[in-house]
C-alpha cells in the first residue's frame, strides 16, 4: 500500500427498491467504512464513493407493484437509505445516484468510445417478447420451473431455490411476469463486449494478484476455466441510461454497463481530481462488494476499462460472504431480514452496538450468521462488561479522588513496564490485520488495549493504595486514562460514536493512528468531562421483541405464499357412496409411546367404542379432545400400526399456516350418525 499516493475506495452500488439490511452493511458497506477510517487516522488520501444503482429490471418491476413510476421509487429509496447510512456512520465522501444526469453523459460516452472504436459485436438475437404488453423481457421479467431442481417461480437468471445461474430460453414452461402469457422468441439488436477476446489479458490480471481472498479468485478462475463468451452491454427497456446512438430508442445501457461507471461518475462529481483518482499510475482502487457482485467487479468492468484503456484496474477486490439471519438465509421477498432504519428506531444511539457485532461475526471467508443472542452477548459480556467497565472505572476513580483532574506520574506499582510493552505490540498488528481486510482480528486487537487496562486497574488496585499513596495511585490513574486515550483511536473505525464520545470526555481535539501506544496523549492536569456509562446492557426482553417479530414476520410470509391444493381427480358418485362417514365422540384420549404424531383415541361410534389411532398429536393435547365429536371414516379398513389395530380415520381440515382443526358438527349430533 506504501507505494500509492492515493486510494479510492468503492463500495457496492445498491439497487434503490427497497431498504438497508444488516447482510448489505456485513458484505460491503461496514467492513469499507471501517477500512476508510483506518486509512484517514493515517492521514492517507483517500475517498469513499458509493451510491444508489437505480437503473434496472428491478426497480420497473417494484414500481410496476406499487403503482409508480421508477422515478417516483427510487426517489423514495435514495433517501431512505442515505438517511440510514448518515445515521449508521457509514462515512461515504459521496453518495451518488445513477439517475444523476452526470452519470448519464459519463456512461454514455463510455459507451461511445467503446462502440467508435470497434470494441463491441453489433449482434441479432432472438429474446422473449410479451406480445400483450408489447415489450422485451429481461431476464427477471421472465419466470418459469427451473430446468434443474424443477422449482417454480424460477427468474429467467437465476433460480433462487437452488441457486442455479440460468438463461431464459432454458425455464421450462417460461412466462411473463408482465401479462402471465407465454412469451414469443423475436430478433433484436443488441452490442455486445467480446469477453472471450479479453481473456488473456484478464489472466494475467487475476494472477497478478496472488493475495487476493481465496473466495475470489476461486469464482473468478471457475469463470476463466469454463471460457468467457461476449456478453451484451445493452437492453431492450425504457428505463436507463439511453444508448447515445441513432434510431435505438427503446434500448438502454445495461445495468451492469453502467453501474461500476457509477464509481467514476460520482468521483467526477466529488472532485475536479477525479481522474488523479482512476487514472494516475500512483493510485489505488479498492472495491468492497459481496460475493454475489464478484464476477462483475473482477472480470466484466475490468475488461470494460481494458477496452477503454486509461483507466487503473481494482488494486484489491476484498468480497464477503453472506450473512444469515437465525440461521435462515436473509430474504426481502420474505421479509426475513434485520432492517437498518428499523433498528435506529428500536435500538436509539446504539449504533456502535450493531456494529460491533457485525464485525465480530463477519462473513469474511465463508457465510456467518446473525442472532439476536449473540448481539445481546456482545453488547453485554464485551461492550459492557470489557470496554465500559474499564473506562467507567478509570473516570469513576479520577473523579472521586482527583476531581476529575488527570494526575501526574510520579512511582509507579512495578506493572507498567509491561503494559506498555504489552500495548507497544498493537499498532503493528492492528495496522497488519486491517491492510489484509481481516476485520474481525483487528476488532479483537483493538478491544485488547481495554482488556489489558481492565487487567491493570485489578492487579494495580488504585483503589487500596489511594490512602497510603496517593501520588502512586494517581500514576496507575494517569496510565489508564492514557489507555482509554488510546483505545478510542484503535476503536475509531469500529465504534465511531462510542470513540468520539470518549474523546470529548479526554478534550483530545486531535488524534492520530501513531498515538497507539503513546502513554503521553493525556496531559497531567486536562479536566475530565465523565462521559457516563459508555454501554448499558440490552435486557432479555428487547432481544426477545426482536425475535418475536421475526418468527411473526416468518408466520406471515408463509401464510401469503401458501397455495390452495390441488383439486383430485373426479370420482363418481357410486365411489363416494361407498364411504360411511359418521359422527362420534372421543371418550378417551392418550399418547402413543415412542411416538410424536400419534394419539390413541377411544371413539363412541353409536354401537361399541372403537379405537383410532391419529396422527394429530403435534396438534392437540389428549384432554383437550375428550368429549368433543368428531367426523370419521367408519368402514376404513382395518390397520394396525405400533401393535395396535386402528379401526377408522378422523377426519382433519388444514388451514393455512399448516394447523389442524377437528372437522364436528355445528350442533350435537347423536353418536352413530351418518353424514350424507
Amino acid at each position: 500500500m506504501s507505494d500509492f499516493s492515493r486510494t479510492t475506495v468503492t463500495a457496492a452500488l445498491i439497487y434503490a427498491n427497497g431498504p438497508i439490511h444488516i447482510g448489505h452493511l456485513a458484505g460491503c458497506y461496514l467492513p469499507a467504512d471501517i477500512y476508510v477510517r483506518y486509512l484517514r487516522l493515517q492521514k492517507k488520501d483517500v475517498i469513499f464513493v458509493s451510491g444508489t444503482d437505480e437503473h434496472g429490471v428491478p426497480i420497473t418491476i417494484k414500481a410496476a407493484k406499487e403503482g409508480k413510476t421508477p422515478q417516483q421509487v427510487v426517489d423514495y429509496y435514495y433517501k431512505e437509505i442515505k438517511d440510514s447510512f448518515e445515521q449508521f456512520g457509514i462515512s461515504f465522501d459521496i453518495y451518488g445516484r445513477t439517475s444523476d444526469p452526470v452519470h448519464h453523459e459519463v456512461s454514455q460516452e463510455f459507451f461511445l468510445k467503446l462502440y467508435n472504436e470497434g470494441k463491441f459485436i453489433e449482434e441479432v438475437t432472438e429474446q422473449f417478447y410479451d406480445e400483450e404488453a408489447k415489450q422485451f423481457l429481461a431476464d427477471r421479467y421472465i419466470t418459469g420451473d427451473c430446468p434443474s431442481c424443477k422449482q417454480p417461480g424460477a427468474y429467467g437468471d437465476q433460480c433462487e431455490k437452488c441457486g442455479t445461474t440460468l438463461s431464459p430460453t432454458e425455464l421450462l414452461n417460461p412466462k411473463s411476469a408482465l401479462s402471465g402469457s407465454k412469451p414469443v422468441l423475436k430478433p433484436t439488436k443488441n452490442w455486445f463486449l467480446p469477453l472471450d477476446q479479453w481473456q488473456p489479458e484478464l489472466e494475467k490480471y487475476i494472477n497478478s494478484h496472488p493475495e487476493w481472498k481465496s473466495n475470489v479468485t476461486g469464482q473468478v478462475k471457475s469463470w476463466l476455466q469454463e471460457g468467457l463468451k461476449p456478453r451484451a452491454m445493452t437492453r431492450d427497456l425504457n428505463w436507463g441510461v439511453p444508448i447515445p446512438l441513432p434510431d435505438t430508442e427503446g434500448k438502454v445501457l445495461y445495468v451492469w454497463f453502467d453501474a461500476p461507471i457509477g464509481y467514476i461518475s460520482m468521483t467526477k462529481q466529488l472532485t475536479p481530481e477525479w481522474e488523479t483518482y482512476w487514472k494516475a499510475k500512483d493510485s489505488r482502487i479498492v472495491h468492497f462488494i459481496g460475493k454475489d457482485n464478484i464476477v462483475f467487479h473482477c472480470l466484466i468492468f475490468p475488461a470494460m476499462c481494458m477496452a477503454h484503456g486509461g483507466y487503473q484496474l481494482a488494486d484489491q477486490v476484498p468480497a464477503n460472504e453472506f450473512m444469515n439471519l437465525e440461521g435462515d438465509k436473509i430474504s426481502t421477498s420474505r421479509n426475513w431480514a434485520v432492517w437498518l432504519h428499523e433498528y435506529l428506531v428500536d435500538f436509539p444511539g446504539k449504533q456502535d452496538v450493531l456494529r460491533y457485532a457485525l464485525t465480530a461475526s463477519s462473513p469474511e471467508t465463508k457465510d456467518a450468521d446473525f442472532t439476536w443472542a449473540d448481539f445481546q452477548t456482545k453488547n453485554n459480556s464485551e461492550l459492557v462488561a470489557i470496554l465500559g467497565n474499564f473506562v467507567n472505572r478509570a473516570f469513576v476513580l479520577i473523579d472521586k479522588n482527583f476531581d476529575s483532574v488527570v494526575p501526574p506520574k510520579s512511582e509507579g506499582t512495578g506493572l507498567e513496564a509491561d503494559l506498555m510493552a504489552a500495548v507497544a505490540e498493537i499498532p503493528a498488528k492492528l495496522a497488519v490485520a486491517l491492510e489484509n481486510y481481516k476485520f474481525r482480528d483487528a476488532l479483537v486487537l483493538a478491544m485488547e488495549i481495554a482488556r489489558l487496562g481492565n487487567k491493570y486497574l485489578a492487579e494495580a488496585e488504585p483503589w487500596k493504595i489511594m490512602k497510603e499513596d496517593p501520588a502512586k495511585a494517581g500514576t496507575v490513574l494517569n496510565y489508564a486514562v492514557q489507555l482509554v486515550a488510546q483505545a478510542s483511536i484503535a476503536l475509531e473505525p469500529f465504534i465511531p460514536f462510542s470513540a468520539q464520545k470518549l474523546r470529548t470526555a479526554l478534550g483530545m481535539e486531535s488524534f492520530e493512528w501513531s498515538s497507539i501506544g503513546d502513554f503521553e496523549v493525556i496531559a497531567a492536569g486536562t479536566t475530565l468531562k465523565n462521559p457516563g456509562l459508555l454501554f448499558e446492557k440490552i435486557e432479555d426482553e428487547a432481544v426477545q421483541k426482536q425475535v418475536d417479530k421475526l418468527v411473526q414476520t416468518k408466520a406471515q410470509m408463509e401464510l401469503a405464499t401458501k397455495t390452495v391444493p390441488a383439486l383430485k381427480e373426479t370420482v363418481a358418485f357410486d365411489d363416494f357412496a361407498k364411504m360411511d362417514i359418521r359422527i362420534g365422540e372421543i371418550v378417551a384420549a392418550e399418547k402413543m409411546e415412542k411416538s410424536k404424531k400419534l394419539l390413541k383415541l377411544q371413539v363412541n361410534d353409536g354401537f361399541v367404542t372403537r379405537t383410532i389411532l391419529s396422527g394429530i398429536a403435534e396438534h392437540f393435547a389428549p384432554g383437550d379432545l375428550v368429549g368433543k365429536q368428531v367426523t370419521f371414516l367408519a368402514n376404513l379398513a382395518p390397520r394396525k400400526m405400533m401393535g395396535i389395530e386402528s379401526e377408522g380415520m378422523i377426519l382433519m381440515a388444514e388451514d393455512a399456516d399448516g394447523s389442524l382443526a377437528l372437522v364436528q358438527p355445528n350442533k350435537q349430533i347423536w353418536n352413530g350418525g351418518a353424514v350424507n
